[in-house]
């Protein structure tokens, strides 16, 4: 009997201080069976660091084929293609082929090897890699309820995350920048 996903839903109040973006979202994510919190919540973070018209959660680690966010103009132009974790430079490279932007968004220990492997021909695909610190992510994963209220503000390359449980500050890099 395969397992089941487990169902998260967040209530954000979303500040994006740069953007001038300020929103309310109501998000259920499924959260598959062999991924792990950290994984989800920054599924989750990139989603708010994204939101825009048109990006959708995608069934990601159940599918090969799609990445774990994707974005579609209204008339089906594929705009953003985005990931989680350490996907392959052949990945990547497809994945520019058929979406305008592409980002990757890391975070775990085994990053910096992964990037120090993949970066040339990531950069080569024109894609944009972005670096969350794991101690950062492990204490936003401490936050999670099945429901709960957060308030995430960001600003620069940080963003401030707080529940009624705690807050967390999380900042990140731009890999293909360096």
């Amino acid at each position: 009997m395969a397992l089941k996903p487990t169902i998260y839903k967040f209530d954000i109040t979303l500040s994006d201080i740069d953007e001038g973006r300020y929103e309310n979202l109501n998000l259920t994510i499924a959260q598959h069976p062999s991924e792990t919190i950290e994984r989800m919540m920054v599924r989750l973070l990139a989603y708010c660091l994204n939101v825009s018209e048109g990006l959708d959660f995608t069934t990601g680690l159940s599918s090969t084929e799609e990445p774990d966010l994707l974005q579609r103009s209204l008339d089906g132009i594929l705009l953003s293609w985005i990931e989680v974790g350490e996907p392959s430079a052949d990945r990547v490279r497809k994945a520019s082929t058929v979406a305008k932007q592409v980002k990757v968004y890391c975070f775990n220990n085994k990053a910096n090897v992964w990037w120090s492997q993949a970066k040339t021909e990531i950069e080569n695909c024109g894609a944009q890699v972005y670096q969350f610190q794991w101690e950062q992510i492990s204490a936003l994963a401490g936050l999670v309820k099945r429901t709960l209220s957060l308030s995430v503000t960001i600003t620069g390359m940080t963003a401030f995350i707080a529940a009624e449980s705690g807050s967390v500050e999380v900042a990140w890099t731009e890999l293909t920048n360096t």
